[in-house]
């Protein structure tokens, strides 16, 4: 133990002095993992059900994954969009085939905010308009036309001086959507379910009423799925699902478990979007880089042939089962992989009390929902793991 304090303190002493204090770290000093399991220096190992902020979908260091990403290294770590390249192809036409019907182009870039500020350039691109709609509680990334198409908590006041042309609506509220959307607006831009605000989630109807105000008036639908996208909802998409009445939009943007860990982001769009963008309109030095696209079709491919869309279904339907157990989880919310669970009261004690038993959970912007984002190979065993755990915190064992 005072070994393990002393590297501890050693490790954030130099983070502390070197780096800028942008996130309020746990105490942990990670190694290496191995599917749902994040081990320390030490030799500590903690259960993973926040998967660093959604990204290890196919679990920490996937087999499969780390040798797609070593084969590529040992050829060409990376050539610009200036060249064709064999793997970026694949991985374009492997992402198209897995979208829903309609979606027919691939731009890739960098980062979840990159998708979601090139999404929204396509729009204006295409309507020749300027406004973007998004919603209370939704968060689109850190960049300057994404935090100010941001609408919850202190991340757009941060982003100040915003970028012009941001309209807010009620997440849910189709009345507030029409009144608001008016020949300015460009495209309407929701995370289907918004996690960070908490897990929140809206009636079917509400994204099939979307489609048709969009269809009505020519303005672009956009949906963020940086975090709902690549399985974790127990579908590819949250687009053209079934929670969401089926509906496609216009434009998709993906990034966090899209590359199983290598920095990666997406737009996924029409042939009607795509054909208003010509040479030039968009770019990325980085974006499309042959370990990325590396990462990206072992990760589509690992997540195929270990079953995990089905997993996912089958172990929430679990979870939900053994969090009934808990009298004081009075709330699941959302779907699949992304889960809020919410407490009667301030969970902030909750979430450090199963860190201090090795297990890894996400807060919110809500102070009673605490976080489910595990890798999609979680199983029953380690589901149990945490009903354990819950219920000596609680008191309800």
């Amino acid at each position: 133990m005072e070994a393990q304090a002393a590297q501890l303190e050693e490790v954030r002493d130099s983070e502390d002095r070197y780096q800028l204090a942008t996130y309020k770290k746990m105490p942990i000093v990670a190694e290496r993992g191995e599917g749902v399991w994040l081990y320390t220096s030490d030799g500590e190992k903690y259960l993973d059900l926040y998967g660093g902020h959604a990204v290890a979908g196919t679990g920490h260091a996937h087999p499969h994954v780390v040798a797609a990403i070593q084969a590529q290294a040992q050829k060409l770590l990376f050539y610009s969009n200036l060249v064709y390249s064999e793997v970026r192809a694949l991985a374009a036409e492997k992402l198209v085939a897995i979208a829903p019907p309609g979606l027919a182009k691939a731009f890739f870039c960098n980062s979840g905010t990159e998708a979601n500020e090139n999404a929204m350039r396509m729009a204006r691109m295409t309507t020749g308009r300027e406004n973007i709609v998004t919603f209370s509680g939704g968060f689109h990334g850190r960049t300057a036309d994404a935090i100010s198409a941001t609408f919850l908590g202190k991340y757009r006041e941060i982003g100040k001086p915003n970028v012009p042309g941001h309209l807010k609506a009620e997440f849910g509220e189709i009345e507030s959507v029409r009144a608001i959307t008016d020949e300015t607006v460009a495209a309407i831009m929701l995370e289907p379910i918004q996690s960070m605000a908490g897990v929140r989630t809206a009636d079917a109807d509400f994204y099939r009423e979307l489609r048709k105000l969009c269809d009505e008036r020519g303005i672009v639908l956009i949906y963020d799925e940086v975090q709902t996208g690549i399985g974790r909802t127990g579908e590819w998409f949250f687009a053209g699902s079934e929670a969401g009445s089926g509906v496609v939009p216009d434009i998709v943007t993906l990034a966090k478990a899209l590359g199983s860990g290598i920095p990666v982001g997406a737009c996924v769009v029409t042939e009607n979007i795509s054909s208003n963008i010509k040479e030039n309109d968009l770019g990325t030095t980085f974006g499309g880089g042959m370990v990325a696209m590396a990462a990206v079709v072992a990760t589509l491919e690992a997540i195929e042939a270990d079953g995990m869309l089905e997993n996912v279904r089958m172990i929430e339907t679990y979870l939900r089962q053994r969090l009934a157990e808990i009298p004081q989880v009075v709330g699941v919310r959302g779907r699949g992989f992304l889960l809020g669970l919410e407490f009667a009261d301030n969970c902030a004690t909750i979430h450090k009390a199963l860190l201090d038993r090795k297990i890894i959970t996400g807060t919110s912007s809500d102070p009673n929902v605490l976080r489910l984002l595990p890798p999609l190979c979680l199983k029953r065993e380690e589901v149990d793991l945490l009903i354990e755990g819950l219920k000596v915190i609680c008191g309800s064992g």
